[in-house]
């Protein structure tokens, strides 16, 4: 069986060693056809602390790390503009 992945933007970084993903999922409502889009959190591993929130990230599923954390940052697509001046 292959492995989910997922698209997402980065809402938390307080956490050590994790993050909180924000994962949009836009779908035609079944009868009346209006476009829904409903917002599903996910926590994820990030081993070397690299996200910062707003980065655009792809998480992969992976085994359980903790009672909560079933996912881990596969790679980060592009960093917010707010990561990139703290960076500097």
């Amino acid at each position: 069986m292959a492995l989910k992945e997922r698209l997402g933007t980065v809402v938390s970084d307080k956490m050590d060693k994790t993050v909180v993903v924000a994962v949009e999922n836009r779908f035609p409502h079944p009868i009346y056809q209006k476009i829904i889009s409903r917002t599903t959190r996910y926590k994820a591993h990030d081993e070397k602390n690299a996200c910062r929130i707003g980065d655009r990230v792809r998480i992969t599923e992976t085994r359980p790390l903790s009672s909560s954390k079933r996912w881990a940052i596969a790679e980060v697509i592009s960093h917010s503009a707010k990561s990139q001046e703290a960076n500097q």
